[in-house]
């Protein structure tokens, strides 16, 4: 019908151009972001999938570094515990040589110089050794009351325990262990150990070389325990990226094929558009 009130090809024409405009802006919109979703109203329920995946992702990388510094706080442990063992090692030895028949008195007392002063670094190594300017030994991180609790993932139930307290703490099994081997150790003077009990203290230096290397497998068990942690961690949260990003991502030889299929269908609907306000001059050539 022709109407010089009502132009309803123009109409029509300004509808379709609108749409087509409006599904133009946004595939420019996910051309310039490289987003698919930009907005709640692109994709909601995407957009709430995503948005989970990406906040445990995030929390699995916070996850990766936290068992990377415990892996390395533990490592310190177990170095400085290598040294302890070490050290008694050598205190073992100069037990077993003060005993023997052949040690002069004068030699005892050099074995015994440096038997206490070993027994003193012991000491040291135990109550100041630190990780991040805090005493890792006895009394210590690794001896807190409790254990230690590690988080190892993004949620709250994934965490680990290890719980050397018993041992570590101070006046524990260890710390007894190597109270009981020099009196070097309780207070930094030189005992009487290779003179009066030299055959006695062995056994218990031995039973000390144990203690630490209890506490030293526990520890590097914990390590490896976290190694694999670390490793399982990467590989989910190399998943769930790529799981957010098939959500998220613009796919681009699509959207450019999109945007060009609406850049032409601009291009006619404005043209069209165009013929279309002619028509109100085909009702006045009626009138003539």
């Amino acid at each position: 019908m022709l109407s010089l009130h009502t132009n309803a090809a123009t109409l029509s024409a300004q509808n379709s151009i609108s749409r087509t405009q409006a599904s133009l802006s946004t595939s420019m919109t996910r051309l310039s972001t490289g987003y698919r979703i930009n907005s709640a109203m692109d994709d909601a329920a995407g957009l709430q999938i995503a948005t989970r995946l990406k906040a445990q992702t995030s929390g699995m990388s916070v996850a990766m570094r936290n068992t990377q510094n415990s892996t390395s706080m533990l490592q310190t442990a177990e170095g400085a515990l290598d040294e302890v063992s070490n050290m008694l090692v050598r205190m073992k030895d100069l037990a077993t040589q003060a005993f023997d028949a052949s040690s002069t008195d004068a030699d005892k007392d050099a074995m015994q110089s440096e038997y206490s002063q070993l027994g003193a670094e012991i000491k040291n190594i135990m109550t100041k050794t630190t990780f991040g300017g805090k005493e890792l030994l006895i009394g210590g991180t690794i001896g807190k009351t409790g254990g230690m609790t590690f988080q190892i993932g993004a949620s709250a139930g994934e965490t680990m325990s290890l719980d050397l307290e018993a041992s570590m703490k101070t006046g524990g099994t260890l710390d007894k262990a190597l109270e009981d081997v020099a009196l070097g150790y309780k207070d930094g003077t030189v005992g009487t150990e290779l003179k009066a009990t030299a055959n006695t203290i062995i056994t218990t230096i031995s039973g000390a070389i144990d203690s630490v290397a209890t506490i030293r497998s526990s520890l590097g068990a914990a390590a490896n325990r976290l190694d694999h942690v670390y490793n399982n961690l990467a590989n989910i949260s190399t998943n769930t990226k790529n799981a957010t990003g098939r959500i998220m991502d613009v796919d681009f030889a699509t959207e450019s094929a999109n945007m060009t299929s609406n850049q032409m269908l601009m291009q006619a609907g404005t043209a069209m558009l165009k013929q279309t306000n002619s028509m109100s001059s085909m009702v006045m050539s009626l009138l003539q």
